[in-house]
């Protein structure tokens, strides 16, 4: 049985209830796992593009080119959706050095 405070009783075990509405709870929560990850990924691509966006004006407003290698780099965050589907392939997206940087090469322009 898990503990639950109670304000009353102080530490107590859960009711049956209780238990079965947290454990539904816990198995909902676990399996929405995948797209937290994911949502997670989409707001650090959001940040990266945004971070590049001057870049492209730039290169627009002085009819310059971008490199070939920036273009692509760009591209492959915007495909990251439909390039990576699985949660494993989330949690490499998001792994991270000792300090703290993301380590995976699709966030290296």
């Amino acid at each position: 049985m898990t503990k639950v405070f109670d304000n009353v009783v102080g530490l107590r075990d859960m009711t049956v209830d209780e238990q079965a509405q947290y454990d539904k709870d816990l198995a909902d929560w676990n399996s929405k796992s995948a797209t937290r990850k994911l949502n997670k990924i989409k707001r650090f691509r959001k940040i990266k593009l945004e971070a590049t966006d001057w870049k492209v004006t730039s290169a627009k407003e002085k009819s310059t080119n971008l490199s070939t290698s920036f273009k692509n780099w760009r591209q492959g965050l915007r495909d990251i959706p439909q390039t990576y589907t699985t949660e494993s392939e989330y949690d490499e997206l998001l792994a991270r050095d000792d300090n703290g940087n993301l380590t995976h090469s699709v966030w290296s322009e």
